[in-house]
Order: C-alpha cells, then sequence, then structure tokens
C-alpha cells in the first residue's frame, strides 16, 4: 500500500502541476491576443445576410481589439465549407466563424456525414442578430391577411405554390412548419438561391414565398408584393405594421431565423470572455445598431454560456421539425 500511495502522490502532484501550466500559458496568451490580424469566417458569398453583418462589425471590433479584422468568404455545400474550415482551426483566437441557424442548427438533421459538430466542434461566442422571416405574397393572390390565405387554401388544395431558395433552407422549413401547423396544402417550387426565387414571384410564377425582411420588404412598400405576417414570436421595430403570423392565424407558429460569433472549441476561455465583451460593446454602439435594424434584423446578445444553450435548443427543434416535414437535400 505505501508503495501505490508514494507513487499516487508524485502523479497526482505533476498533473496538479500540468493543470496550473497550462492555465498559466492560456491567461498569458489571453493577454497577448490579438497580435496579429484576426480572420473572420464567412461561409457564403458576399452581399448575403451573414457577409452584410460581418461588413457592418468586423471594422468596429477590429478598433476594439486593435488589431484588424479580416473578412475570409469560403463559400460552398449550403455553409459547411467554410464552417468546417473554422472547425479544422487551431483555437488561438485567431480564426472565428460568423454563422448562422440555416448551417449549424438545421444542417446537422439535413446531411449523414456532416464534417464538424455544430456543438462539439466551436466555442460559442455571442448570439448577434436575430432574422425575421416575411410571409409575402404576389398582388394577384386574393388574400390581404394570413387567415384569408388560409381559407383559400383549403378551398383549392394543391393550387397554391410556394418558392423557396433550396430544399433545407429555412424559407422552406418556414413554410412547411407553416403548412402543417395551418393545416392546408401547397406546392413547394425549390429553387437555386434566394435572387432567382423572388424574381419569379415579383413575375407572378409563383404565389407567395417567406423571405428575409430587407430582400422583400422594398418590394412591398412599392406595391409589388403584399406582406401578411412575419415568422418572430414578436413583431418587428422596422415592420411594426405587419402582425406576426401566431396573431394573425396560426398560434404558436415562430421560426426566426439568426447570426452568431464562434470560435474553435478550445479557444481560451479568457479570449471567449473578452471577444464576448467586445462584441457586446460593439453592437451596442448607435451606427452599428442603425444599420443593422435598417437591415431588419434584430440585434441581440448572450453571454457564451447562453449562446451554447441557444444553439443546442435550436438543432434540437429544428431536428424535429425537419422529421414532421420530411425534408430531405438533393
Amino acid at each position: 500500500m505505501r508503495a501505490t500511495v508514494s507513487v499516487a502522490k508524485p502523479a497526482a502532484r505533476l498533473a496538479a502541476v500540468a493543470l496550473l501550466a497550462a492555465a498559466m500559458f492560456s491567461s498569458v496568451s489571453a493577454q497577448a491576443w490579438p497580435a496579429r490580424p484576426v480572420r473572420l469566417i464567412v461561409p457564403f458569398p458576399p452581399a448575403g445576410g451573414t457577409d452584410v453583418i460581418a461588413r457592418v462589425i468586423a471594422p468596429r471590433l477590429g478598433e476594439a481589439l486593435g488589431q484588424q479584422v479580416v473578412i475570409d468568404n469560403r463559400a460552398g455545400a449550403n455553409g459547411n465549407v467554410g464552417t468546417e474550415l473554422v472547425a479544422r482551426s487551431s483555437p488561438d483566437g485567431y480564426t472565428l466563424l460568423l454563422n448562422g441557424g440555416g448551417t449549424l442548427a438545421v444542417n446537422p438533421s439535413l446531411y449523414k456525414n456532416l464534417p464538424y459538430d455544430s456543438l462539439r466542434d466551436f466555442a460559442p461566442v455571442s448570439l448577434v442578430a436575430l432574422q425575421p422571416s416575411v410571409l409575402v405574397v404576389h398582388p394577384s393572390v386574393p388574400a390581404r391577411t394570413v387567415k384569408e390565405l388560409i381559407s383559400l387554401a383549403r378551398k383549392q388544395p394543391g393550387h397554391l405554390n410556394y418558392a423557396s431558395s433550396g430544399n433545407g433552407s429555412l424559407a422552406h422549413l418556414s413554410a412547411e412548419v407553416f403548412r402543417t401547423m395551418a393545416r392546408i396544402d401547397m406546392v413547394h417550387v425549390p429553387y437555386k438561391g434566394a435572387g432567382p426565387s423572388l424574381a419569379d414571384l415579383l413575375a407572378g410564377q409563383v404565389h407567395l414565398i417567406f423571405a428575409s425582411s430587407p430582400s422583400v420588404m422594398p418590394h412591398v412598400q412599392n406595391g409589388r408584393l403584399r406582406a401578411l405576417g412575419v415568422t418572430t414570436a414578436r413583431r418587428v421595430r422596422a415592420t411594426p405594421d405587419v402582425p406576426t403570423i401566431s396573431e394573425a392565424g396560426v398560434p404558436g407558429f415562430e421560426l426566426t431565423g439568426w447570426y452568431g460569433l464562434l470560435a474553435p472549441a478550445g479557444t481560451p476561455v479568457p479570449i471567449v470572455n473578452r471577444l464576448n465583451e467586445v462584441l457586446a460593446r460593439t453592437l451596442g454602439l448607435p451606427d452599428v445598431q442603425e444599420k443593422l435594424v435598417g437591415q431588419g434584423l434584430e440585434v441581440v446578445t448572450t453571454t457564451p454560456r447562453e449562446f451554447g444553450d441557444y444553439l443546442k435548443a435550436e438543432i434540437a427543434k429544428y431536428a424535429r421539425v425537419v422529421r414532421e416535414a420530411g425534408v430531405t437535400v438533393d
């Protein structure tokens, strides 16, 4: 017994020393961070929603950190290419990810062999913004409210068709949840991107779509489209006259897009905490708020733990949505 004890104690001491050294190294690294430019991966092409947010916050984050924050667009595979890149990057705070629920929360239920794990491979920093979607119809559709649209669909099952930016997109899932909860029959017309789907809606080739507020509200304001409801739980500040779908006829309906900042798993906690603090200050700046709200976004901040819990809940929610709607990717 004595031999066992005498061996175990030095081993325990060595383990404790190693943990202490690692903690001290992490603390020193965090204090020196950032010593060079930080790369912000946007896993979509320029001019998309994620890219717009990145170009608003990156310069101000760089000012606060004292180093340039460089945007790196790595598009491909519905956001999976850029997201995997961050998951495989060194956890040193120099490679970050700005991404949304479509990739991190929906893709785990759509792709059998994702090259990353949304929960295991990332260190959540904070939510950045919520992205309301708007249910809009072409003016030729004889419905001015959500209830009228539901009534029309029930009278003519399979007559109405809705566009989306592709199978498994938020637009597709929103419409499928709406269809299921309203107990109506509509035909899905998937497109390769939001642009072509909106173009055909404006041309009257399809009847309706669930789309981001910034992309459709200008057309609503000039009379080319008609807004019936927003997908959020509360009315959106940028469009206060548009009711929520829940209050307009489908109680309990809510499906909101979102964007968040993440780092690779294993990034030192002090770095994550500093990022969280700097991001919260950046999102509170009046000019940043004005630009993001002007895009129809709802600016939000969370703690890293709150964002992690939110991501976990969103993955579970969309797993249920995808299963019940029977959504698959080509």
